[in-house]
Protein backbone atom coordinates (compact mmCIF):
# COMPACT_ATOMS: atom_id res chain seq x y z
CA UNK A 1 0.00 0.00 0.00
CA UNK A 2 1.61 3.61 -0.78
CA UNK A 3 1.45 6.31 2.27
CA UNK A 4 3.51 9.36 3.07
CA UNK A 5 4.41 7.43 6.31
CA UNK A 6 6.45 4.93 4.21
CA UNK A 7 10.33 5.66 5.33
CA UNK A 8 12.32 4.08 2.22
CA UNK A 9 15.64 3.77 2.18
CA UNK A 10 18.69 3.68 -0.18
CA UNK A 11 20.77 0.40 -0.46
CA UNK A 12 23.69 1.99 1.22
CA UNK A 13 21.69 2.98 4.13
CA UNK A 14 20.19 -0.20 4.37
CA UNK A 15 23.51 -1.82 4.35
CA UNK A 16 24.87 0.18 6.92
CA UNK A 17 22.19 -0.76 9.09
CA UNK A 18 23.00 -4.54 8.46
CA UNK A 19 26.34 -4.24 9.72
CA UNK A 20 25.25 -2.59 12.53
CA UNK A 21 22.95 -5.21 13.25
CA UNK A 22 24.76 -8.48 12.08
CA UNK A 23 28.05 -7.31 11.50
CA UNK A 24 29.92 -6.14 8.62
CA UNK A 25 30.66 -9.78 7.25
CA UNK A 26 27.01 -10.13 6.56
CA UNK A 27 26.30 -7.21 4.46
CA UNK A 28 25.15 -7.92 0.95
CA UNK A 29 27.44 -7.53 -1.70
CA UNK A 30 24.82 -8.50 -4.74
CA UNK A 31 22.61 -5.61 -5.66
CA UNK A 32 19.20 -7.63 -5.81
CA UNK A 33 19.05 -7.73 -1.57
CA UNK A 34 16.59 -6.53 -0.19
CA UNK A 35 12.94 -6.33 -1.38
CA UNK A 36 10.03 -3.97 0.15
CA UNK A 37 6.96 -5.68 1.49
CA UNK A 38 4.48 -3.83 -0.17
CA UNK A 39 1.30 -4.67 1.90
CA UNK A 40 1.76 -2.86 4.66
CA UNK A 41 -0.36 0.91 5.47
CA UNK A 42 2.21 2.36 7.50
CA UNK A 43 5.92 1.55 8.60
CA UNK A 44 8.02 0.17 5.87
CA UNK A 45 9.13 -3.26 5.69
CA UNK A 46 12.37 -4.81 3.48
CA UNK A 47 12.89 -8.77 3.56
CA UNK A 48 16.48 -8.66 3.22
CA UNK A 49 18.84 -11.68 2.09
CA UNK A 50 22.23 -11.54 4.56
CA UNK A 51 25.39 -12.74 3.21
CA UNK A 52 24.95 -15.86 4.78
CA UNK A 53 21.83 -16.60 2.92
CA UNK A 54 19.56 -16.34 5.86
CA UNK A 55 16.60 -14.08 5.46
CA UNK A 56 15.32 -10.59 7.99
CA UNK A 57 12.42 -8.23 7.89
CA UNK A 58 13.85 -5.06 8.26
CA UNK A 59 11.00 -2.78 10.04
CA UNK A 60 11.31 1.27 9.56
CA UNK A 61 8.75 3.70 11.56
CA UNK A 62 7.94 6.42 8.97
CA UNK A 63 9.96 9.73 9.16
CA UNK A 64 9.87 12.14 11.72
CA UNK A 65 8.74 15.00 10.04
CA UNK A 66 5.48 13.17 8.71
CA UNK A 67 2.51 14.44 10.66
CA UNK A 68 0.89 11.12 12.10
CA UNK A 69 -2.03 10.36 14.42
CA UNK A 70 -1.56 11.24 17.77
CA UNK A 71 -2.20 7.38 18.72
CA UNK A 72 0.81 6.74 16.38
CA UNK A 73 3.36 8.97 18.30
CA UNK A 74 6.34 6.11 19.06
CA UNK A 75 4.22 3.23 17.99
CA UNK A 76 7.15 1.37 16.79
CA UNK A 77 8.28 1.23 20.76
CA UNK A 78 5.13 -0.01 22.26
CA UNK A 79 5.47 -2.74 19.37
CA UNK A 80 8.38 -3.94 20.93
CA UNK A 81 7.02 -3.79 23.88
CA UNK A 82 4.00 -5.92 22.67
CA UNK A 83 5.98 -8.33 21.19
CA UNK A 84 8.03 -8.68 24.59
CA UNK A 85 5.77 -9.05 26.39
CA UNK A 86 3.70 -11.63 24.31
CA UNK A 87 6.83 -13.73 23.66
CA UNK A 88 7.42 -14.10 27.32
CA UNK A 89 4.02 -15.02 29.04
CA UNK A 90 1.99 -16.52 26.44
CA UNK A 91 3.25 -19.75 23.81
CA UNK A 92 1.17 -17.31 21.33
CA UNK A 93 4.32 -17.46 17.58
CA UNK A 94 5.71 -13.96 17.49
CA UNK A 95 8.39 -13.34 14.94
CA UNK A 96 12.64 -13.17 16.83
CA UNK A 97 13.64 -9.60 17.45
CA UNK A 98 17.13 -9.46 16.27
CA UNK A 99 18.31 -5.97 16.52
CA UNK A 100 16.50 -2.75 17.37
CA UNK A 101 17.96 0.56 17.05
CA UNK A 102 16.11 3.81 18.71
CA UNK A 103 18.99 6.01 18.57
CA UNK A 104 18.20 7.57 15.25
CA UNK A 105 21.92 8.05 14.38
CA UNK A 106 21.69 6.16 10.85
CA UNK A 107 17.97 6.65 10.05
CA UNK A 108 15.80 9.66 11.64
CA UNK A 109 13.27 6.93 12.97
CA UNK A 110 12.82 3.73 14.77
CA UNK A 111 13.73 0.74 13.52
CA UNK A 112 14.13 -2.96 14.27
CA UNK A 113 15.33 -6.19 12.80
CA UNK A 114 13.26 -9.39 13.09
CA UNK A 115 12.72 -12.90 12.12
CA UNK A 116 11.56 -13.81 8.70
CA UNK A 117 9.08 -15.93 8.65
CA UNK A 118 8.29 -18.92 5.60
CA UNK A 119 4.88 -18.72 5.39
CA UNK A 120 1.81 -17.48 3.73
CA UNK A 121 0.24 -14.44 4.70
CA UNK A 122 -3.36 -15.85 6.07
CA UNK A 123 -5.21 -13.03 5.20
CA UNK A 124 -4.05 -12.95 1.52
CA UNK A 125 -4.28 -16.88 0.65
CA UNK A 126 -7.30 -17.19 1.94
CA UNK A 127 -8.63 -13.78 -0.14
CA UNK A 128 -7.18 -15.05 -3.19
CA UNK A 129 -8.19 -18.42 -2.98
CA UNK A 130 -5.41 -20.65 -2.26
CA UNK A 131 -6.40 -22.12 1.03
CA UNK A 132 -9.77 -24.07 1.09
CA UNK A 133 -12.71 -23.44 3.33
CA UNK A 134 -11.73 -25.95 5.71
CA UNK A 135 -8.08 -24.20 6.35
CA UNK A 136 -9.85 -20.99 6.20
CA UNK A 137 -12.22 -21.67 9.12
CA UNK A 138 -9.86 -23.80 11.12
CA UNK A 139 -7.29 -20.79 11.02
CA UNK A 140 -10.09 -18.29 12.03
CA UNK A 141 -10.48 -20.32 15.32
CA UNK A 142 -7.06 -20.71 15.61
CA UNK A 143 -6.44 -17.21 15.31
CA UNK A 144 -9.05 -16.39 17.68
CA UNK A 145 -7.51 -18.79 20.30
CA UNK A 146 -4.30 -17.14 20.15
CA UNK A 147 -5.83 -13.81 20.60
CA UNK A 148 -7.82 -15.08 23.51
CA UNK A 149 -3.97 -16.01 25.15
CA UNK A 150 -2.74 -12.62 24.22
CA UNK A 151 -5.47 -10.92 26.00
CA UNK A 152 -4.06 -12.87 29.12
CA UNK A 153 -1.27 -10.77 29.58
CA UNK A 154 -2.25 -8.05 32.32
CA UNK A 155 -1.13 -4.23 32.67
CA UNK A 156 -0.61 -2.21 35.18
CA UNK A 157 -3.21 0.43 33.94
CA UNK A 158 -5.11 1.30 30.90
CA UNK A 159 -4.28 2.66 27.58
CA UNK A 160 -0.93 3.15 25.89
CA UNK A 161 1.71 0.21 26.94
CA UNK A 162 4.31 3.00 27.48
CA UNK A 163 3.59 5.63 29.55
CA UNK A 164 1.42 6.58 32.24
CA UNK A 165 -2.09 5.35 30.96
CA UNK A 166 -5.31 5.87 32.43
CA UNK A 167 -6.76 4.42 36.13
CA UNK A 168 -10.33 3.35 34.41
CA UNK A 169 -11.48 2.46 31.06
CA UNK A 170 -13.72 5.23 30.21
CA UNK A 171 -11.09 7.70 30.65
CA UNK A 172 -8.94 5.47 28.60
CA UNK A 173 -11.12 4.93 25.82
CA UNK A 174 -12.44 8.82 25.94
CA UNK A 175 -9.10 10.01 25.50
CA UNK A 176 -8.64 7.30 22.66
CA UNK A 177 -11.89 9.19 20.38
CA UNK A 178 -11.10 12.96 22.03
CA UNK A 179 -7.60 12.26 20.31
CA UNK A 180 -8.49 11.08 17.08
CA UNK A 181 -11.51 13.91 16.52
CA UNK A 182 -8.75 16.67 17.41
CA UNK A 183 -6.81 14.50 14.81
CA UNK A 184 -9.40 15.16 12.24
CA UNK A 185 -10.23 18.74 13.20
CA UNK A 186 -6.43 19.83 13.19
CA UNK A 187 -6.61 18.87 9.54
CA UNK A 188 -10.07 19.91 8.54
CA UNK A 189 -11.50 16.25 7.31
CA UNK A 190 -15.65 16.23 7.14
CA UNK A 191 -16.52 13.22 9.31
CA UNK A 192 -19.82 13.98 7.97
CA UNK A 193 -20.98 14.37 11.50
CA UNK A 194 -19.76 17.44 14.16
CA UNK A 195 -17.43 15.73 16.67
CA UNK A 196 -19.46 16.84 19.34
CA UNK A 197 -21.98 14.33 17.74
CA UNK A 198 -19.65 11.96 18.49
CA UNK A 199 -19.05 12.99 21.95
CA UNK A 200 -22.03 12.95 22.96
CA UNK A 201 -22.89 9.29 21.66
CA UNK A 202 -19.88 8.13 23.71
CA UNK A 203 -21.14 10.35 26.66
CA UNK A 204 -24.68 8.46 26.21
CA UNK A 205 -23.31 5.24 26.10
CA UNK A 206 -20.14 5.40 28.34
CA UNK A 207 -21.60 3.27 31.28
CA UNK A 208 -21.35 0.38 29.09
CA UNK A 209 -17.20 0.52 29.43
CA UNK A 210 -17.28 0.68 33.18
CA UNK A 211 -17.85 -2.96 33.11
CA UNK A 212 -14.04 -3.45 31.94
CA UNK A 213 -11.97 -3.33 35.71
CA UNK A 214 -9.10 -4.98 34.39
CA UNK A 215 -6.23 -3.88 31.84
CA UNK A 216 -5.62 -7.02 29.85
CA UNK A 217 -3.55 -6.31 26.41
CA UNK A 218 -5.23 -6.28 23.50
CA UNK A 219 -3.72 -5.92 19.72
CA UNK A 220 -6.35 -4.19 18.87
CA UNK A 221 -4.83 -4.98 15.00
CA UNK A 222 -4.98 -8.70 14.87
CA UNK A 223 -6.37 -9.40 11.51
CA UNK A 224 -6.25 -12.25 9.37
CA UNK A 225 -3.48 -10.33 7.32
CA UNK A 226 -1.63 -9.74 10.31
CA UNK A 227 -0.78 -13.23 10.48
CA UNK A 228 1.49 -16.18 8.62
CA UNK A 229 0.17 -19.82 8.03
CA UNK A 230 2.35 -22.85 7.23
CA UNK A 231 0.41 -26.34 6.79
CA UNK A 232 -2.78 -25.19 8.19
CA UNK A 233 -1.11 -23.67 11.01
CA UNK A 234 -1.02 -20.24 12.16
CA UNK A 235 3.11 -20.11 12.66
CA UNK A 236 3.43 -16.30 13.72
CA UNK A 237 1.28 -12.84 14.42
CA UNK A 238 2.58 -9.62 13.04
CA UNK A 239 2.17 -6.05 13.37
CA UNK A 240 1.50 -5.67 16.91
CA UNK A 241 2.27 -1.71 17.30
CA UNK A 242 -1.39 -0.56 18.17
CA UNK A 243 -1.70 -3.00 20.87
CA UNK A 244 -2.78 -1.14 24.60
CA UNK A 245 -4.33 -2.45 27.74
CA UNK A 246 -8.18 -2.59 27.20
CA UNK A 247 -10.89 -4.28 26.79
CA UNK A 248 -10.46 -7.66 24.65
CA UNK A 249 -14.07 -6.79 22.85
CA UNK A 250 -11.97 -4.09 20.98
CA UNK A 251 -10.22 -7.07 19.34
CA UNK A 252 -10.13 -6.88 15.14
CA UNK A 253 -11.60 -10.15 15.12
CA UNK A 254 -15.10 -9.29 16.65
CA UNK A 255 -15.33 -5.88 13.81
CA UNK A 256 -17.50 -8.03 11.73
CA UNK A 257 -20.17 -7.85 14.10
CA UNK A 258 -20.94 -4.11 13.59
CA UNK A 259 -19.20 -3.64 10.24
CA UNK A 260 -20.17 -6.37 7.57
CA UNK A 261 -17.44 -5.57 5.29
CA UNK A 262 -14.91 -6.73 7.47
CA UNK A 263 -16.48 -10.41 7.57
CA UNK A 264 -18.34 -13.11 9.31
CA UNK A 265 -17.10 -13.31 12.61
CA UNK A 266 -18.11 -16.71 13.58
CA UNK A 267 -15.00 -18.80 13.47
CA UNK A 268 -12.51 -16.44 15.36
CA UNK A 269 -15.60 -15.88 18.23
CA UNK A 270 -15.52 -19.45 18.04
CA UNK A 271 -11.69 -20.09 18.90
CA UNK A 272 -11.98 -16.88 21.07
CA UNK A 273 -14.33 -18.68 23.40
CA UNK A 274 -17.65 -15.90 22.70
CA UNK A 275 -20.88 -17.01 21.95
CA UNK A 276 -23.47 -14.04 22.53
CA UNK A 277 -22.95 -10.71 23.94
CA UNK A 278 -24.52 -8.76 26.56
CA UNK A 279 -26.50 -5.96 26.21
CA UNK A 280 -23.60 -3.59 27.83
CA UNK A 281 -21.19 -5.69 25.68
CA UNK A 282 -22.99 -5.32 22.36
CA UNK A 283 -23.08 -1.32 23.36
CA UNK A 284 -19.24 -1.30 24.13
CA UNK A 285 -18.43 -3.27 20.81
CA UNK A 286 -20.42 -0.78 18.61
CA UNK A 287 -18.16 1.41 20.26
CA UNK A 288 -15.36 0.19 19.08
CA UNK A 289 -16.37 0.06 15.81
CA UNK A 290 -17.42 3.54 15.90
CA UNK A 291 -13.81 4.55 16.78
CA UNK A 292 -12.63 2.92 14.07
CA UNK A 293 -14.40 4.72 11.60
CA UNK A 294 -13.50 7.62 13.10
CA UNK A 295 -9.72 6.29 12.63
CA UNK A 296 -10.51 5.21 9.03
CA UNK A 297 -11.86 8.59 7.87
CA UNK A 298 -9.67 11.06 9.47
CA UNK A 299 -6.43 8.79 8.78
CA UNK A 300 -6.93 9.26 4.89
CA UNK A 301 -5.85 12.69 5.25
CA UNK A 302 -2.60 11.53 7.01
CA UNK A 303 -1.56 9.19 4.61
CA UNK A 304 -1.80 11.18 1.36
CA UNK A 305 -4.13 8.55 -0.33
CA UNK A 306 -4.71 9.24 -3.76
CA UNK A 307 -8.16 7.96 -4.18
CA UNK A 308 -11.49 8.46 -1.48
CA UNK A 309 -12.07 4.12 -1.09
CA UNK A 310 -11.38 4.41 2.07
CA UNK A 311 -12.59 7.96 3.00
CA UNK A 312 -15.82 6.98 1.78
CA UNK A 313 -15.75 3.71 3.37
CA UNK A 314 -14.97 5.05 7.02
CA UNK A 315 -18.08 7.70 6.19
CA UNK A 316 -20.49 5.14 5.59
CA UNK A 317 -19.47 2.95 8.87
CA UNK A 318 -19.87 5.63 10.89
CA UNK A 319 -23.21 6.74 9.25
CA UNK A 320 -24.51 3.05 10.07
CA UNK A 321 -22.53 3.25 13.62
CA UNK A 322 -24.12 6.41 15.08
CA UNK A 323 -27.34 4.95 13.77
CA UNK A 324 -26.90 1.69 15.53
CA UNK A 325 -26.20 3.52 19.08
CA UNK A 326 -28.98 5.57 18.80
CA UNK A 327 -28.58 8.62 16.71
CA UNK A 328 -29.89 9.88 13.54
CA UNK A 329 -29.99 13.07 11.62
Amino acid sequence: MESTTKNRQSDATVRTLIAAAYGDDQVPTEPDFAHEITEGWFNVAYRIRLRDGRQTVLKIAPPSDVPVLTREVGMMRAELEAMRLVAEHTTVPVPRIDHADLSHEVVDADLFFMEFIDADNFGFAAGDGRLDAQTVAAGNRELGALNREINSIIGPHFGPLLGAGSPTWREAFTLMIEETLADGEKVGIDLGWHPDAIRAVLAEHADALDEVTTPQLVEVDLWAKNSMIRDGRIVAILDHERAIYGDPLMEAGLTGLDMPFFGDPTDFMTGFGLTELTDAQRTRRRLYSLYLAVIMTVETRYRGHTTTEIYDLGRRELDALMAALGRTR
